[in-house]
């Protein structure tokens, strides 16, 4: 059978979300056992929504909608045309399209691969020129795209899902063994229950053999650089170069800009060696930290961070790092935009423990860094091949029968 064009409301049940109030002008909206997603948690989202960042109380539920599993999620603000399907039971604001199928008509896996393949595009040129871009529902519901069978649509979700479904079980891996590495961290260096504590004398707080001192006692610090912007040539190289955005914890394989050497020696970037630990000092990203998986330059809003002391891993860097996250959040506080400085990092104080003992928490914690990458490493194969195969499949070169 030839592929229909159809419209969105064709296929299914489609309307906004809503939301009449913002957290800070209506806080008794918020804090409740109901979860609220926003487009944010879809842009973060795999396949399926189940995670989410604020939650409605019983009276933002009743100024609201509560959308059932299933539902294909669709961002028309910030973040444009975004797809996630809920998971849960959640509510989500007007910028935020529900997208629920008729059975007999859409598969919803179907619906958000079109979005992936097809129709970001089309909507970039709906929304273009606007001093927001946005997308309304009018817009989105005049758009008409090549449909399926039903029973077609599903073989090919049943395909792309199989990767979806490999990457979001290797993130749940990645996110226990992390989850792991950091209990680990707590247990011996915050708690003091490290192996043998029962027979070490502890003072003020810090066991004995223990160093007291600053970051800059045991590691290096240094911060990157943006090459000129006026040489797009810079911008054409093979060195990964990092932005704080790209510090979202784990490793980094790859980047969204790579530049030139030549970029490097003309501006104040540096290309740091692998594992190294970069630190974001900037905005809304301060303290967020992520680990280098191969040689790589970064932006100056990036602390990059290298032991010095021997026995010091890269690995015990990240989580003390991640640990001081909200203080060093604090010290950036106060001023007009929230920034903290090379400096503050090198003089943020730290208790190293004895070189024996940083050697037997890198021999427990190194194995799951490892595996850490190698699953995320996976995960960038499994989306080339996936990516590789959605727009053949999405517009019927690859038969499914």
């Amino acid at each position: 059978m030839t592929w229909q064009p159809q419209s969105l409301d064709e296929l299914g049940f489609v309307s906004r979300g809503r939301s009449r109030h913002r957290p800070r002008d209506a806080a008794h909206l918020y804090g409740g056992a109901h979860p609220f997603v926003q487009t944010g948690d879809v842009k973060h989202a795999g396949l399926y929504l189940n995670e989410h960042s604020q939650t409605y109380s019983e009276a933002g539920l009743a100024q609201s909608r509560m959308w059932p599993p299933g539902t294909l999620c669709i961002t028309i603000a910030a973040n444009i045309a975004d797809t996630a399907i809920l998971g849960i039971d959640a509510c989500f604001p007007d910028s935020v399209i529900g997208f629920i199928p008729d059975e007999g008509k859409a598969d919803a896996r179907f619906v958000k691969y079109l979005f992936d393949a097809m129709l970001k595009k089309q909507f970039k040129q709906f929304t273009q020129g606007a001093a927001q871009d946005n997308l309304s529902q009018g817009k989105l519901l005049s758009l008409k795209f090549p449909i399926p069978p039903v029973t077609e649509q599903r073989q090919i979700a049943d395909v792309l899902s199989t990767y979806d479904n490999l990457i979001e079980n290797n993130q749940r891996r990645i996110q226990l063994l992390e989850q792991a590495a950091r209990l680990l961290y707590k247990e011996w260096f915050v708690h003091l229950r490290f192996p043998g504590h029962e027979h070490v004398k502890i003072k003020n707080g810090v066991p004995e053999g223990w160093e007291e001192g600053v970051v800059s006692d045991f590691y290096s610090t240094a911060s990157g650089g943006t090459p000129s912007r006026k040489k797009p040539d810079f911008y054409s190289g093979d060195v990964p170069w990092v932005k704080t955005r790209e510090l979202t914890g784990g490793f980094i394989l790859s980047t969204e800009e790579r530049i030139t050497e030549e970029a490097i020696k003309s501006s104040s970037a540096k290309l740091f060696p692998r594992h190294t630990v970069l630190v974001a000092m900037y905005g809304a990203t301060i303290g967020q930290t992520a680990i280098l998986s191969v040689p790589s330059a970064s932006n100056q809003a990036c602390c990059a961070v290298t032991p010095l002391v021997p026995g010091v891993t890269y690995a015990h860097a990240y989580l003390f790092f991640n640990h001081h996250k909200a203080d060093l959040v604090g010290l950036g506080q106060g001023a007009a935009q929230n920034n903290i400085s090379q400096q503050v990092i090198k003089a943020f104080e730290m208790v190293l423990p004895t070189k024996g003992l940083l050697y037997l928490f890198s021999e427990s914690v190194c194995p799951l860094f490892d595996q850490i990458e190698a699953l995320q490493s996976m995960n960038v194969k499994l989306m080339k091949v996936r990516d590789l195969l959605l727009p053949r499949l999405m517009n019927g070169r690859i038969p499914m029968s």
